[in-house]
């Protein structure tokens, strides 16, 4: 069931981005006058089309879901070359160079805009997320040695307002990318604040690829922990636990949330422990022995442990939802092009290279997660479309972009000589990187 759900989200994520890319491909053509033959959901062999409009356009579903294209008169090509001189005012070539640069770019753009849509109407419905107040840290870590202390709340990082926990950790990202030193605006539990300052040579030494908010020392508070479903035949239930308790200490140990106590257990396989819960306004002591896994000798209980982050919901107006979500667009944008950067100058590993596979898994994931996850996933590969295919590289739209860029600065088109070398070095190129993407998804499976 799990399978056939992330094939559906998969679809349902894909299949409409790839549609509305290339609409801005198609829409921009037609307000050119260029005349479009085929529009194709797909690549390869048409499995089923339909004509319509003034000029008959082909409509098509082919047989690869991966990918689409909008075919136009096009005197390159044998097959769409212009057969009549009214025909041939309408051919793609014969367009100045500005009116074939926005039709290239309608599509990136397209998917720049339908991420602005859907995070717009998702910040006036409001976003439940988790809150910026701090869980303890350890002594040791960055953010304690600059004085912040589980309780207080962050409210801003190098000037960017946050109220979530998914804007704290994007803008900490940015700040790590970046290399620079990091400034936080923290409120304390009394009312009183102050500026924390990560110096830039501590995040200078950290990895994008790793757990950086962690490293900090940067958690999300949680609730007292407390038991959720009890399994049968399980060290829980032997012990007497029920739903509802909320454990309070083990071995006289205060046990602050139910990370505290998963450590604790998990540690603790084959031994007793005096674990100090209160049930229905009473306190209660009892002991517990965790079974010890047989091959990881982890204590295991057999018991849901319940434990939430303070959850805040900010929903804004629509002025200001649109302006957040442009800006949220142009920032996760300007986030992708700098992590493509830093993979090709060998500071990022090319493990982050992701592709179908990986992209199903997440769909199913989001789609399994509820609406508004969902729609923040298709958002967010909305803006990778739009980012990876203004990549310059030959066959993308932004190797076309290239192109014409030249042909605005030297005043003449590209040598089709040129042209054709460029296109199978970018052909190859494509595979490659497809190749590693789909070796990096079955890595990650395996």
């Amino acid at each position: 069931m799990n399978f056939i759900q992330t094939v559906l989200a998969f679809l349902l994520a894909l299949g409409p981005l790839i549609i509305f890319h290339e609409l801005g491909h198609y829409t921009v053509a037609r307000l050119c006058g260029v005349k479009v033959l085929r529009f194709s959901v797909g690549m390869g062999k048409v499995v089923w089309s339909r004509r319509f409009g003034p000029d008959q356009t082909e409509w098509a579903i082919s047989a690869l879901p991966l990918g689409g294209y909008v075919k136009m008169l096009d005197n390159r090509d044998p097959e769409t070359a212009a057969k009549t001189e009214e025909d041939a005012k309408r051919e793609f070539t014969r367009q100045s160079v500005w009116r074939r640069i926005a039709i290239v770019a309608a599509g990136p753009l397209a998917n720049f805009i339908l991420a602005i849509c859907i995070f717009a109407g998702l910040y006036m419905h409001g976003v439940p997320d988790a809150s910026t107040r701090l869980r303890f840290m350890p002594e040791a870590s960055a953010v304690y040695k600059v004085g912040l202390r589980a309780g207080d709340r962050i409210t801003g990082v190098n000037g960017e307002p946050v109220a979530t926990w998914s804007e704290l950790r994007f803008e900490v990202l940015k700040a790590v990318l970046d290399k620079s030193e990091m400034r936080l605006a923290v409120a304390q539990p009394g009312g009183a604040g102050f500026d924390a300052v990560i110096p830039g040579e501590t995040l200078a030494a950290m990895s994008v690829e790793s757990d950086i908010l962690g490293t900090l020392g940067l958690a999300a508070e949680r609730s007292p922990a407390a038991i959720g479903k009890v399994i049968d035949g399980g060290a829980a239930q032997r012990a007497g636990m029920r739903s509802g308790d909320v454990i309070k200490s083990i071995d006289a140990e205060l046990v602050r949330d139910g990370i505290e106590l998963v450590q604790t257990i998990r540690a603790a396989g084959g031994k007793t422990l005096e674990v100090a819960l209160v049930r229905d306004g009473q306190p209660l002591i009892i002991a517990l022995t965790p079974d010890a896994d047989p091959v990881t000798r982890q204590g295991m209980i057999k018991a849901e442990v319940v434990s939430t982050p303070e959850m805040v919901t900010v929903p804004a107006g629509p002025v200001a939802a649109v302006a957040k979500a442009a800006r949220t667009t142009w920032d996760q944008s300007i986030m992708q092009v700098k992590m493509i950067g830093k993979m090709i100058t060998g500071q990022l590993s090319w493990k982050n290279v992701t592709g179908p596979i990986t992209i199903a898994d997440y769909a199913g994931q989001t789609a399994r997660s509820g609406a508004i996850v969902f729609l923040g996933f298709i958002a967010m590969i909305s803006i990778s479309l739009g980012v990876m295919n203004l990549l310059p590289i030959p066959v993308l739209d932004g190797g076309h972009l290239l192109y014409y860029s030249l042909e605005v600065l030297t005043g003449r088109p590209l040598p089709e000589r040129v042209g054709e070398v460029a296109q199978r070095l970018g052909v190859g190129l494509l595979v490659m990187l497809m190749a590693l993407a789909v070796f990096n998804d079955v890595a990650r499976l395996l």
